[in-house]
């Protein structure tokens, strides 16, 4: 269900017919256009006239410039949530441009493939764009903030961003400014001048000031635009403006205190009141108001407001939707708590009571949490988790339910079950167990919960969340045991449910060895996200899947399921996520089959759609298939530094970690004869051959096997052989083919390998650990062809080998390269 866009945050604000024109401002703005610069920042405190500004550039522009096209949107609160606000900014793009974000699923994270997905979009269109974010300094979550220096880093020529903020935001300013990719507008260049003061006061708002009179208001104001407004609106009735004006002094905070005072007592007692009831509404509408304050006539009100130059601000071209200026607003409500904290809570539940009537869930929740109706807020959080949930909006879900008390999720199961999730989310584990057993409690003895989905499915729910606990505290049977219990209680339509269920069951099974079970797990899990029209993280279960396949010795198998993968989502997906996830892991299945040069095609095809493209569990992946081929070539040292960037974009997630990076680095140091740092290796994880033996341990302990081999420690042999039995009983064939070449050798056996390899022999094999091509090697050795291809079979023969990588690989495990 994707989330509901609210229009009128995405219209322009309309121009005033009488507002001041401010040609060197727009002459600024347009200068920073023209330069190239990829940030404007329009940044002041409250009433410098920002919005009014950036509202009347635009406005030009799109007069002006036809191949230009204008974002725009005004940020509240609630765009904190980072899914919200990347809702909200693919939708203002989108009013651009339609083709920008068409690709991009709703609910999505504003994470680096989505956010590549969108530059890419930016960059294709034929306008040029420009995205404007309004009140910036309303953004507080860090997620959000990190998508816009993403967002700004990677901006193509054709798009300029700009941010009208009261402070400057957390993004890098200093930079953009050091490069001359900055264009500021600060308050100093937002006051007034003489001239703009005195066509403000007088044109605008209807007074007839003398020159002196309006030097000396605009000095006291400091060219502070609502200042001025305010002022004004104080003197409308005055006879003595220049004794006003003489008298007029002080800071910006009490001149604001003085004429807020003097504009609301001026003003009739219902309007005042009016006033003061509606301003803990975000925006409003004349029903809305009158269903607030109690009082008829809200449309006429609203108009004689707007008016009176009260600071009311439109929110769209139909006239319905208004908003109260913010630092009007911000007095107003202060104004408002001197009347009790009774009357505030009674107009936030007369407010939440008309959203609901409206179906307007969201906000009606704000305003019982303030109203401190937590049943209400209850009732009404419960009947949004499916759109909040669907839309991926789970941070506004969380901090709804960190302000509930804990007797009222106690006695609502489902809010009980979404609390023990964020409890798990956030790594209180421990506190999940005791809040599921008291929501399922509650759903055995009665309970507040509406009927509804989320109730019908809450046991499942309940038995996934258990599984995901048993797999954070590394309880193996626990993960089996919830999972298949979940499973059984789904229904046949609850396809999310099920893929969820089988998921966890194959982790379980993974973790535990029985690759078999696992393989059959997942394939359910990817066929119930299909069905469920989750075809990004059906495809992604390939990676998984070809996990297990290539331990069980099944890589022909494992080849054929990221071929299909990979044209399904080149296809289906446009090339978006996870394609380069099933690039990185296809070449390294390409590099146990021996195929280098394919696998090197993969690995480039997934560098080309970029690091972003990339998602945070799998990005390591691409190194370590770089890696292996590297290491498959003999180039040691430089597969050495790929596993380290391996490591450095490495995300534990959930997956089983059955094969560890600093192994595989303990392979390669093997091979190059560094043994005492192969040696620190498996100090530092406590291995010896007499440990207890499991799968998520097993090619740790094949590694400290080959360290033993490479040292002559005669313990290698039982250990292999222990090794081999329990691959044999669970049938992982690839892992038994690997340890049967292992088992048999000794200490001695690199020795007999130098002896049975004739010198020339080993001359050929180590320039068939290059990259020379068989005639190249030839004439290296001034024999024919023929010759080198006898010397080859040799090698073969006597290293039990079928190919030259399988060779070079042998050869260096014996210690013969």
């Amino acid at each position: 269900m994707p989330m509901p866009v609210l229009a009128t945050k995405l219209f322009v604000p309309l121009a005033r017919a009488q507002a001041v024109a401010r040609p060197r401002l727009v002459d600024r703005l347009d200068a920073g256009i023209r330069s190239g610069a990829k940030l404007t920042l329009i940044s002041a405190p409250a009433g410098f006239g920002k919005t009014t500004v950036l509202g009347d550039w635009v406005s030009r522009i799109g007069q002006s410039e036809a191949g230009t096209r204008v974002a725009w949107l005004s940020i509240e609160s609630g765009d904190n949530d980072p899914v919200r606000f990347f809702g909200y900014l693919v939708a203002a793009l989108q009013y651009a441009d339609a083709a920008i974000g068409a690709a991009i699923p709703a609910g999505e994270q504003p994470n680096e493939a989505t956010l590549t997905a969108l530059v890419n979009d930016l960059a294709a269109s034929t306008h040029e764009i420009l995205l404007v974010l309004d009140d910036f300094h309303l953004i507080e979550d860090r997620a959000v903030r990190d998508a816009m220096v993403f967002l700004l880093d990677h901006l193509p020529p054709t798009s300029h961003l700009v941010i009208a903020s009261r402070s400057d935001p957390l993004l890098p300013i200093a930079r953009l400014r050091a490069r001359g990719e900055l264009t500021e507008v600060r308050a100093a260049d937002l006051r007034f001048t003489a001239d703009e003061a005195a066509a403000f006061l007088n044109r605008s708002m209807g007074l007839a000031l003398s020159p002196g009179d309006v030097a000396a208001l605009e000095a006291r104001t400091e060219g502070w635009i609502a200042g001025l407004q305010l002022a004004a609106l104080s003197m409308r009735d005055r006879t003595d403006t220049s004794a006003f004006i003489a008298a007029f002094a002080g800071s910006n905070r009490f001149v604001i205190d003085y004429l807020i005072e003097e504009v609301l007592e001026q003003a009739p007692l219902d309007v005042r009141r009016f006033l003061c009831d509606t301003a803990i509404l975000e925006r409003f509408t004349a029903p809305l108001c009158e269903a607030v304050s109690g009082q008829s006539g809200g449309e006429e009100m609203l108009e004689s407001l707007e008016r009176a130059n009260l600071f009311v601000v439109e929110l769209d071209d139909r006239r319905e939707w208004f908003r109260y200026h913010h630092l009007f607003a911000d007095v107003l409500r202060a104004r408002l708590l001197s009347g009790g904290p009774a009357h505030v809570a009674a107009l936030h539940s007369r407010a939440s009571g008309w959203f609901e009537a409206n179906n307007l869930p969201e906000e009606g929740v704000s305003h019982a949490l303030a109203a401190s109706d937590f049943s209400r807020a209850a009732r009404l959080i419960e009947a949004t988790i499916p759109s909040v949930r669907k839309s991926r909006q789970d941070a506004t879900l969380l901090g709804w339910l960190a302000l509930l008390p804990d007797d009222t999720i106690g006695r609502r199961p489902v809010l009980g079950v979404f609390s023990a999730w964020f409890s798990l989310v956030s790594g209180d584990v421990a506190a999940v167990e005791a809040k599921l057993a008291r929501a399922e409690n509650s759903l055995e003895a009665g309970h507040d919960s509406e009927p509804g989905q989320e109730l019908d499915t809450l046991p499942v729910t309940i038995g996934l969340y258990r599984a995901s606990v048993a797999l954070a505290t590394g309880d193996l049977a626990g993960i089996t045991r919830h999972a298949a219990r979940a499973l059984a209680l789904t229904s046949t339509s609850d396809h999310l449910g099920r893929g969820a269920a089988a998921g966890l069951l194959g982790l379980g099974e993974w973790a535990s060895g029985d690759l078999e079970a696992g393989v059959k797990a997942f394939g359910d899990a990817s066929r119930s996200l299909r069905l469920a029209g989750n075809l990004t993280d059906a495809l992604s279960t390939t990676m998984v899947l070809a996990d297990m396949l290539i331990p069980l010795g099944r890589l022909a198998e494992s080849r054929r399921a990221y071929e299909a993968a990979l044209r399904e989502s080149t296809t289906t997906l446009a090339g978006g996520p996870p394609t380069a996830d099933l690039h990185g892991g296809f070449a390294e299945v390409l590099v146990e089959l021996g195929a280098l040069e394919a696998a090197e095609e993969h690995l480039a095809a997934g560098a080309a759609l970029g690091d972003a493209a990339f998602s945070n569990e799998h990005h390591h992946r691409w190194f370590v298939s770089k890696a292996l081929l590297a290491q498959s070539r003999g180039e040691l040292d430089a597969a050495l530094e790929l596993l380290e960037s391996a490591e450095r974009h490495y995300r534990r997630g959930f997956f089983a970690e059955a094969r560890s990076i600093a192994a595989m680095r303990a392979r390669i140091l093997i091979m190059q004869g560094h043994l005492p740092e192969a040696q620190a290796w498996a100090d530092s994880l406590g291995l010896a051959p007499q440990d207890a033996l499991s799968y998520l341990t097993e090619y740790s302990h094949i590694t400290l096997a080959r360290l033993l081999i490479a040292q002559g420690d005669p313990r290698a042999a039982a250990l292999l052989e222990r090794l081999l039995v329990a691959a044999e009983g669970a049938g992982r064939a690839g892992v038994v083919s690997e340890l049967r070449a292992l088992s048999g050798r000794t200490a001695g056996e690199a020795s007999g390998a130098r002896q049975g390899l004739s010198n020339r022999e080993l001359q050929v094999l180590r320039l068939l650990a290059t990259e020379l091509t068989g005639p190249e090697i030839a004439r290296e050795l001034y024999v024919s062809v023929n010759t080198l291809r006898t010397h080859t079979r040799h090698i073969f023969e006597k290293l039990d080998v079928n190919g030259r990588t399988a060779a070079v690989r042998r050869g260096r495990e014996l210690g013969v390269l």
